[in-house]
């Protein structure tokens, strides 16, 4: 009884390992690079170029109200051995004025971009994610992953998803 059970337990695990290898060769990975289509979909570029037109009157402004601020820094260093105690006093007060209300405005500015970038990335990734699914049914892919320390280039679908992303415009 024991060596047909162990012929038994051989002949299942067989079995068991032929259809798990049968099932393995069906399973289908996919990779997608995200910084990938950040960059280079239609979409990505889009919001991009919104962001820039949205922000650019206020990253002139900044420009050239650090410009300014540093002409007057540099008028002050040249003319500061011909002002009396209280004129120089008074310019350091106003250039250190004006220096926090630079940063302030530079510390706000930074953070209406960081927010509204992360707006638009995100409503790209929420797009991006409808085009990988639709792929991952079409082609049939089991699961498809946007992160990995290695994957195999035969694995990766970015180039069908940017593809299709900016077929979809």
């Amino acid at each position: 009884m024991k060596y047909l059970s162990r012929q038994c337990l051989v002949v299942l695990f067989g079995a068991l390992l032929l259809a798990s290898q049968a099932q393995a060769q069906e399973f289908r990975v996919g990779f997608v690079n995200t910084d990938r289509i950040f960059r280079e979909a239609n979409t990505a570029k889009a919001a991009q170029a919104k962001l820039e037109q949205e922000f650019s009157r206020r990253e002139k402004e900044l420009t050239d109200q650090g410009n300014s601020l540093k002409g007057l820094s540099e008028k002050f260093e040249r003319e500061a051995p011909t002002l009396s105690e209280s004129q120089r006093t008074q310019r350091q007060k106003q250039m250190l004025d004006q220096d926090r209300d630079f940063q302030r405005k530079r510390r706000e500015f930074q953070e209406d971009l960081n927010a509204r970038k992360n707006e638009e990335l995100q409503q790209v990734l929420e797009r991006a994610n409808r085009v990988v699914k639709q792929v991952a049914e079409t082609e049939k892919y089991d699961v498809v992953l946007q992160e990995a320390v290695y994957i195999n280039p035969k694995h990766d679908i970015t180039d069908k998803v940017i593809k299709a992303l900016n077929a979809a415009r």
